[in-house]
């Protein structure tokens, strides 16, 4: 077990633990490792995770609860994650007016192109579940959109996102 892990942590890491173990026995996917940690409230980005020992294919490797504690820990020390400051901070150099709106076409490319890119049907998705409407010239707010995507606010299907805090 990681030693500097509290016992909420180990509680928390657990419970979700068991939710990933799908079949029960005692082990999960390791390419579930990222949604492991997500669930955590982690934000670790995809370089981690296969740093972490995460496999993009399914039935390549498994982790056992013991195994996976190390990880945990080792990954809520890592400071190269995205924190909801950090991703209102860089969309506020879209706010061209300074009133909390940025073109909608801008947000979607800016998830398509910078840092860890998404693919269009992520993006997609994402901005389905978390955007509201463009107005009529085209702006959107992001400070609600990032709050659902950090798992601030309740996203509109009333579910939360499990991104970073």
């Amino acid at each position: 077990m990681a030693a500097d892990l509290s016992g909420k942590d180990v509680e928390r890491a657990q419970f979700v633990f068991s939710i990933y173990d799908s079949d029960g026995t005692g082990a999960v996917d390791c390419c579930e490792l990222g949604g492991v940690l997500r669930a955590l409230n982690l934000n670790p980005t995809c370089a981690t995770i296969e740093k972490l020992g995460g496999t993009k294919k399914k039935g390549e490797k498994k982790l056992t609860l013991d195994e996976f504690l190390p990880i945990f820990s080792a990954c809520k020390k890592d400071k190269d994650q995205g924190v909801y400051e950090d991703f209102l901070e860089c969309l506020k150099l879209y706010d061209k007016a300074e009133n909390g709106t940025m073109l909608g076409a801008e947000l979607s490319h800016t998830l398509l192109s910078l840092g860890e890119r998404l693919e269009d049907k992520e993006v997609d998705e994402v901005l389905k579940d978390c955007l509201d409407p463009e107005d009529d010239e085209g702006m959107v707010q992001y400070v609600p959109f990032l709050q659902r995507m950090c798992g601030k606010i309740p996203l509109k299907d009333g579910t939360r996102a499990t991104g970073g805090e």
